[in-house]
């Protein structure tokens, strides 16, 4: 097998700002595995909130190559299993390594990754699509740029209940609420009230990750769901939130890719709690990659491609929130 390393700088359409950050570029590492005649590609994009960078990424597979390469027929648990004792501290470049792994050994089969799974596309959720944090004018222009059923809006501002009336008056749409950590106790339980009058679905990650005695406050008293998103990153955290949070948002890039995120996603359905996946504003090659996941989720975000000036792959498209496969196997993507 051989592992091919590519790294990229992807243009967003519009500054993408969230609670604690903005950007217009988004560096992104694409990895690469030919066997067999066959490709396989995966992605993990670098996020300055874990310290990831692309050329951590690139160093830390590196270092592996020859194991990587030395690999040929495991299935892709068993690859994931031996290559995370050496990416444990870096589950990004785990995450691109795993998609593409996954990719490859669906192809060889002649099957897409979800037929892999038996898994079937009947009830598939669609996909909400972004709005940053910007100025009102610039958030309901973003808006009126994409008509789409579900908006998923960032915030964590003081303006925050003034921001959903506004952006409420220009459309029908459902309304999801991320607010990246920027609430606390009080502010979310008072807020949720304010914002179900507004036709909001849910609330995503309102507090600081570790504020587990104030997620459990939350979940107690808001009037609408609560999913994790930065108190979920790794397997174990399932768990954790279970009578904290009504849901988990599972990012591959976080816990380590598909067959991680595949575990977390079950442990979850067991526990009663609502399922989730979001992308961090990934190419078509990881959102192909999400793409999968559809029949097991409650709700998705996987507007990561839709969000960039251009893009590098094909693979999955998006229309209206309904997600349509390619007709390649595997995950489905092309490089352009």
């Amino acid at each position: 097998m051989k592992l091919i390393l590519r790294e990229y700088n992807l243009k967003l359409k519009h500054t993408f700002t969230i609670s604690r950050e903005s950007i217009d570029f988004q560096p992104s590492l694409i990895v690469e595995l030919q066997s067999e005649g066959f490709s396989g590609f995966g992605e993990a994009t670098s996020n300055p909130y874990y310290n990831i960078t692309v050329p951590m990424m690139m160093q830390d597979l590196e270092k592996i190559r020859s194991i990587i390469e030395d690999t040929e027929n495991d299935t892709p648990d068993v690859f994931w299993a031996k290559i995370h004792q050496y990416l444990k501290d870096d589950m990004f470049a785990l995450c691109a390594l795993d998609l593409a792994y996954n990719d490859l050994y669906a192809r060889k089969k002649g099957k897409k990754l979800y037929e892999l799974w038996n898994y079937t596309t009947e009830r598939n959720p669609m996909t909400d699509y972004t709005i940053g944090i910007a100025s009102i004018d610039k958030m309901v222009s973003k808006m009126q740029e994409l008509p789409w059923p579900i908006y998923k809006i960032k915030l964590g501002t003081q303006e925050d209940i003034e921001i959903v009336k506004e952006l409420r008056k220009h459309t029908n749409a459902i309304f999801r609420i991320d607010a990246n950590c920027g609430w606390g106790v009080e502010e979310t339980i008072n807020n949720s009230v304010e914002l179900k009058k507004l036709g909001v679905e849910f609330l995503e990650q309102p507090m600081k990750a570790d504020n587990w005695e104030g997620h459990k406050e939350v979940f107690k008293h808001s009037v609408l769901p609560v999913i994790a998103d930065e108190s979920c990153i790794i397997e174990e955290d399932v768990a954790k939130c279970f009578n904290h949070f009504h849901g988990v948002n599972v990012k591959l890039v976080k816990c380590g890719g598909l067959t991680p995120g595949k575990r977390m996603i079950e442990e979850a359905k067991k526990l009663g709690l609502r399922t989730m996946v979001g992308c961090m504003t990934e190419s078509t090659v990881g959102i192909s990659a999400i793409a999968h996941l559809l029949p097991q989720l409650d709700y998705v975000d996987m507007d990561g491609a839709l969000l960039l000036a251009e893009d590098i792959a094909t693979g999955v498209t998006i229309k209206d929130g309904v997600v349509s496969y390619s007709n390649l196997n595997g995950t489905g993507v092309t490089l352009l």
